[in-house]
């Protein structure tokens, strides 16, 4: 999806067409972020702790920190309330939560009209199955990898639809954090696994947070291994996805060309064979064991 949302973000930049932006874009939400990651910022300095002593007394990882205090991330509540009393700032921090809740909705609607449909029913999805041929899904992309990903596109993006849509990425990888957290397994081709995307360093970091991603709760990663002569996944990459309350429906994506796929026999049959997919891929141990080795060898 990595072309796509991004290509979205370059045409909002540079179309008139009120389909292609919609007032909300232009409503300071995305200001509104930076600020309260000024001022998380403000409020660390003050407290005398680098990013590094803040991270670990956090229970945070420093990536996030720093993606936090630069606004390329929403801070969530939970580590608002956290900083506040860490930090001494008396309720200065956690001040902005509800407005920062809907900071956060607003910068959503900067994905296009056909890609903003499918975003919204991910953000309610009780179920996400996602099979991936070319790169790492973007729910488990590290922002180093996002943004080298981005980076690499041709034609160029410009910076600012760079940072604009890593962001946007980071924001829709949340929903892996919900709780209850939807059912969602991931079927990755191996080749994958070995396509160093952003150098040695960036590689290794994504392949680190693919051993993270799959201890969180409801998270299920296999991998297809490339000595497997034939699957029926030979067509390209999918994603079955299951709104809460709503029926399943597929997403389809190539070359900044969608499709969303609510018939339901359609979807039936993409349905079973995911199944079929996942049944010729290395289970779920076998998995994590080839990332650790080829982390061993990096």
């Amino acid at each position: 999806m990595a072309e796509a949302e991004a290509q979205s973000q370059e045409a909002q930049s540079q179309s008139q067409d009120p389909e292609a932006e919609l007032p909300e874009d232009n409503d300071g939400a995305r200001d509104f972020i930076r600020a309260v990651g000024k001022l998380f910022k403000r409020a660390r300095e003050r407290a005398g702790l680098s990013q590094q002593e803040a991270a670990d007394r956090l229970n945070y990882g420093v990536d996030m920190v720093g993606s936090v205090e630069s606004g390329r991330r929403v801070v969530s509540p939970e580590m608002l309330l956290a900083a506040d009393k860490l930090f001494g700032t008396g309720g200065l921090l956690t001040a902005v939560i509800e407005d920062l809740e809907k900071a956060r909705t607003k910068a959503r609607t900067r994905h296009p009209a056909w890609f903003r449909v499918f975003a919204r029913l991910e953000g309610k999805a009780v179920e996400i199955h996602e099979y991936s041929t070319m790169v790492i899904p973007g729910l488990l992309q590290t922002e180093s990898y996002a943004r080298a990903l981005y980076g690499v596109r041709q034609p160029p993006f410009s910076k600012e639809t760079i940072d604009a849509s890593v962001a946007d990425r980071l924001e829709r990888q949340k929903i892996l954090h919900n709780w209850p957290p939807p059912k969602t397994t991931f079927v990755i081709e191996e080749v994958v696994l070995h396509r160093q995307i952003g150098g040695r360093e960036v590689h290794r970091g994504q392949l680190l947070n693919l051993l993270r991603a799959a201890e969180l709760p409801g998270t299920e990663l296999q991998i297809m291994r490339t000595a497997q002569q034939e699957h029926p996944g030979l067509d390209g990459p999918f994603t079955l996805l299951t709104p809460k309350g709503k029926s399943q429906l597929v997403y389809i994506e190539s070359h900044a060309q969608s499709r969303l796929i609510t018939d339901a026999e359609q979807v039936r049959l993409m349905a079973a064979r995911y199944g079929s997919i996942r049944a010729q891929a290395l289970n779920f141990r076998e998995s994590t064991e080839l990332i650790e080795k080829l982390l061993g060898e990096l």
